[in-house]
């Protein structure tokens, strides 16, 4: 009976001797594998060359009459790590068939990259990195006498998606408010900056001061900027709003010289905004050649509303212009009390229309109202969006 039961007892100790050699096994396999390890990234050090691909030109697509041919991004280029990178629409074919009524059909379709192995996708994204959102992105810029003026990057990237902020993407009841005038007032500008939200949009007016500084604090902010540059009104010159106005009686050359010189103060801006600027608003020939500028340099325009016979619409359609009208200005009447109400009939607009727009000036009662309203307005399913998310953008798929 002893025996039986010290049987197992033994057995176990066996179990227990063979343990450390079933480790040192295990330790073994273990240093085989790192060694290995080890081996290789040695040879790819020395020899990484020899590990990367190729990826064969993209070339252009032609699209059947009657569309447009749409350009596909140049080759790609090398990543810094081997691997080649190759644009979004690369591996695709693009076509755009333009409708009896006018309206255009995007139809896209897949194509081979070639067989030469992965590329990295650079996909052009909307917004910026919050820790590079005060430092422009320099392939949308050009050098000119005029400063460092926006234009459409080399991959088709624009300044307005590279410095829009982002969105919930959802389309339920969306409202942007543009607060405008911002660099005129040093104390207004940063009790805005300080005390609005990061959803609010800054129109920096041209002829503000220190306005890179303040556009670099903005855009550290979170906020989205517009460009506010004065445009001639009905009474100028008695009404002058300011240096560089644009004026129906100077010519297209000279106007543009004069947009130029206002683009070239700050940079990181998601498009143009007016200030005044009822008659020039409302002069075909004199917009044309202007909204045309902005369009080309990958910018949206943002008509304040301020003028009933603006025709913004008209040529921004016929110039492929991403453009957009505010419903209401929200400080007509400097009060605290009566700048909530528009605020209020604003939200009415944006349940009944999906989407408005507001615009106000920098001014203690306007920053006040606006603050608080817009703590209030997401516990009543109300998105605060940047201007761009709401531009009618004939790019868009």
């Amino acid at each position: 009976m002893g025996t039986d039961l010290h049987a197992p007892l033994g057995q176990d100790r066996k179990v227990r001797r063979k343990r450390p050699g079933i480790l040192r096994l295990g330790r073994m396999l273990a240093g085989v594998c790192l060694v290995a390890i080890g081996g290789f990234s040695v040879y790819t050090a020395f020899y990484g060359d020899d590990l990367k691909r190729t990826n064969p030109a993209a070339g252009q697509t032609a699209a059947a009459p009657p569309t447009d041919t749409v350009q596909v991004p140049p080759a790609p280029t090398e990543a810094p790590e081997g691997m080649p990178r190759s644009a979004p629409r690369s591996g695709a074919n693009v076509e755009q068939m333009v409708s009896g009524d006018g309206s255009v059909v995007t139809k896209y379709s897949p194509r081979s990259r070639g067989d030469s192995g992965p590329v990295l996708i650079d996909a052009m994204q909307v917004g910026q990195d919050p820790r590079m959102a005060a430092l422009p992105n320099d392939a949308l810029l050009e050098d000119t006498p005029d400063g460092r003026l926006p234009i459409i990057g080399p991959d088709g990237r624009r300044p307005m998606d590279q410095y829009a902020r982002p969105w919930s993407g959802t389309h339920g009841t969306r409202v942007a408010i543009v607060v405008s005038g911002l660099g005129l007032s040093q104390t207004g500008t940063q009790r805005a900056i300080q005390k609005l939200p990061e959803d609010i949009t800054f129109a920096f007016a041209t002829s503000g001061n220190s306005l890179q500084r303040w556009m670099q604090e903005a855009r550290r902010g979170g906020h989205e900027i517009l460009l506010q540059v004065p445009f001639e009104p009905y009474d100028y010159p008695a009404n002058d709003p300011g240096p560089d106005t644009l004026l129906t009686s100077k010519s297209a050359a000279k106007n543009l010289e004069s947009l130029h010189r206002a683009m070239g103060e700050i940079t990181n801006y998601t498009g143009i905004m007016n200030y005044q600027g009822a008659r020039f608003l409302a002069d075909p020939n004199a917009m044309e050649p202007v909204l045309r500028d902005i369009s080309k340099r990958g910018l949206l325009f943002l008509d304040d509303g301020s003028s009933a016979q603006s025709k913004t619409a008209v040529i921004a359609k016929g110039t492929e212009l991403p453009y957009s009208f505010a419903d209401i200005q929200l400080d007509a009447q400097l009060d605290v009390n009566a700048i909530t109400q528009k605020l209020d009939e604003l939200e009415r607009i944006a349940k009944r229309n999906g989407q408005a727009i507001g615009v106000a000036s920098a001014f203690d009662e306007s920053i006040e109202a606006i603050s608080k309203w817009t703590e209030e307005a997401a516990m009543r399913g109300i998105e605060i969006v940047g201007i761009a998310a709401l531009a009618n953008d004939p790019k868009k798929p």
